[in-house]
């Protein structure tokens, strides 16, 4: 199982965190 973590403050969360998600979605298994 791949595993990523994504932190940040995320306040204000914008396009361009979603759009990271959207990438990692597809590479990894679980995304915290």
């Amino acid at each position: 199982m791949r595993k990523a973590v994504f932190p940040g403050s995320f306040d204000p969360i914008t396009i361009g965190h979603f759009d990271i998600v959207e990438r990692a979605v597809n590479l990894f298994d679980k995304i915290v």
